[in-house]
């Protein structure tokens, strides 16, 4: 899949990328469900690749 974003749409992209992935270190630290947690941290993990796949295309 292809994806044409212009420079604005990734800049806003990434920033809601980045404001995710600190309300997910939050969800993580903050969880006593170790089910849950697992979860969270997976979603964290394709965020991160996600965002730093736009950060090498700036």
């Amino acid at each position: 899949m292809t994806l044409q974003l212009d420079d604005n749409e990734r800049a806003m992209l990434l920033e809601l990328l980045e404001a995710s992935l600190g309300n997910l270190s939050y969800e993580i630290f903050d969880t006593d469900r170790s089910n849950f947690k697992d979860q969270l941290r997976e979603r964290r993990d394709v965020l991160q690749t996600i965002a730093l796949r736009l950060k090498d295309l700036g």
